[in-house]
């Protein structure tokens, strides 16, 4: 199959050439707290000294208020410490363009160190005290009181303030993260809701983990002079998702493509909830499988057989009367891709055939029943997982396979998929409007694109058949979840408002059309960031 071709390797390596070779995915790293205080260790180290880059992070504030807002009143409210320094910054950018702006600080200027008491001391204007009461006459609420790497709830005249703040309905713009924030999860302790959010270099994962994706409103990334190279010495391993990390490995037709070599994707069928197994047949056929089959059960009703057939046309269906009838059909090789669990029913005779499924050794999507089936011995499942799998849960299955891996209270979406791929085996689609794919390997990447109307019924099950139908023409399994849970996302922002499930499928054309006209255009992007990041490091 002739394969869209972008300037990337077929692994996350590190090192400079494999970065280079990687160009394309760095814009869409997440970095997490350690990782970006090291980021600024190595730019300084680099040659931009430390109040330089501060300077770098505060200008870009006061510039994306400018050009969103007309000339109103701002109030800045800086913290202790660095985040601080940079509320200064923009307040003494806002300030020289004739903005009226006013400062309130969280302690007294003479205990501000380094880089933030050099550019609180550059500002000219009084120092008020971070108290409700300074939010009088203001319009524009600047929030550089704590950045990402704040991990207690807020507490005092900082949570008094920013709850008034949103009771008011003020615009709020956060610097770097909203306060009470958690960079790295996602986790609410005590933000409010903000209109825009201002990062820099990289975004983090808790602009993009709910709720955290949902109080950052518009986020904006600004360069501040960070060499790209820095990632020779801090390899990423959790990304935004975006066409760029998988559209390499992305299955695409050519003159000798045929249906034999598009491969074959089998469907579990079940009985009498048919549309989950109808529909996911249906999307892995959309997306290139060359030939589809669903695999009907007979064992409970013969009527199975003809409502299948019925309504699926270019979907063969296939009769199945006994177990063993299935482990004979697996026998065919020329079947490349598996899928169990919509609509299969909860119960031993769905963990027997998932069993049987893994025993084959081919590429198998578990969705649904076939992953709440195994909630009472998970292990079971986990042990039989040998070969190329993928999970799709949703948060109920989630937690009902994995409760006695992950406690779902403690931790963070992303750890907690991160943990629950290790401890499977197989690459775990944790869904949701913040969906995270991970690895076992502990790759992950967390999707954004997915828009409120996929909460309807069957959506699910069409973003398995997704998943099915690229792993059936060969694309590798991490690649595939994320590429799937894109288009998912695409297909349904291209139809808008008004969706169900069924019409998904029908989207999919026009979105790969989309997706052919973006990676042309990323790649002409990509070489140009090639060479400048092959420059940064040879300085």
């Amino acid at each position: 199959m002739k394969r869209l071709t972008i300037p990337q390797p077929g692994h996350w390596e590190s090192g400079l050439d494999s970065q280079r070779g990687q160009s394309d995915r760095l814009p869409h790293a997440l970095l997490n707290r350690v990782q970006m205080t090291e980021v600024d260790r190595l730019t300084i180290a680099y040659g931009i000294n430390a109040i330089t880059l501060m300077e770098n992070a505060g200008r870009p504030v006061a510039d994306a208020i400018m050009n969103r807002w007309s000339l109103r009143p701002v109030l800045v409210l800086c913290g202790p410490g660095n985040n601080g320094g940079d509320g200064f910054v923009a307040a003494r950018h806002l300030a020289e363009a004739n903005w009226p702006v006013r400062v309130a600080l969280l302690g007294t200027r003479d205990q501000l160190r380094g880089s933030a008491a050099h550019h609180a001391s550059l500002w000219n204007g009084p120092v008020e005290t971070l108290t409700p009461d300074a939010l009088n006459g203001a319009e524009l609420i600047v929030d550089a009181i704590f950045g990402a790497g704040l991990t207690r709830p807020l507490e005092g005249a900082v949570a008094e303030t920013l709850a008034v703040a949103a009771a008011n309905k003020l615009t709020i713009i956060a610097v770097d993260v909203p306060s009470g924030l958690v960079g790295d999860t996602g986790e609410n302790m005590g933000a409010v809701p903000c209109a825009l959010t201002l990062t820099c270099f990289r975004k983090k994962p808790g602009h993009l983990l709910q709720p955290g994706k949902s109080l950052c409103g518009e986020l904006v990334v600004a360069d501040i002079g960070t060499p790209a190279s820095v990632f020779v010495s801090i390899p990423p391993d959790t990304f935004e998702n975006h066409p760029a990390l998988w559209a390499d490995d992305l299955p695409l037709l050519n003159q000798h493509s045929n249906k034999y070599s598009r491969g074959h994707a089998l469907v579990w069928g079940g009985w009498p909830t048919t549309g989950a197994a109808r529909m996911a047949a249906l999307s892995a056929a959309r997306v290139g499988a060359g030939l589809t089959t669903v695999a009907v059960d007979m064992s409970q009703s013969y009527l199975a057989l003809s409502v299948y057939a019925a309504t699926l046309t270019s979907i063969m269906v296939k009769p199945i009367h006994r177990h063993q009838d299935l482990a004979i059909l697996l026998e065919d090789k020329r079947i490349t891709g598996l899928l169990i669990g919509p609509g299969a029913g909860i119960g031993p005779d769905t963990q027997a055939r998932v069993l049987t499924m893994l025993k084959s050794g081919q590429t198998t999507v578990l969705d649904a029943d076939a992953l709440t089936s195994f909630q009472h011995k998970p292990s079971d499942l986990f042990d039989a997982i040998t070969g190329p799998c993928v999970l799709t849960p949703h948060e109920g299955e989630f937690t009902r396979l994995f409760k006695d891996v992950v406690d779902s209270s403690g931790h963070d979406k992303l750890s907690r998929a991160r943990a629950a791929a290790k401890a499977s085996g197989a690459i775990v689609i944790l869904k949701g409007n913040d969906t995270v794919i991970a690895a076992p390997d502990g790759r992950a990447i967390i999707n954004t694109n997915a828009p409120s109307t996929l909460a309807t019924a069957g959506s699910g099950d069409l973003l398995a058949g997704i998943v099915l139908g690229l792993l059936t023409q060969g694309m590798e399994p991490f690649h595939a979840a994320a590429a799937a849970v894109w288009l998912h996302g695409a297909a349904a922002n291209n139809f808008g408002p008004g969706l169900i499930a069924e019409d998904l499928p029908y989207r999919l054309p026009a979105v790969f059309k989309q997706l052919a006209l973006l990676m042309k255009q990323t790649e002409r992007h990509f070489s140009e960031m090639e060479m400048t990041i092959e420059f940064s490091a040879s300085h």
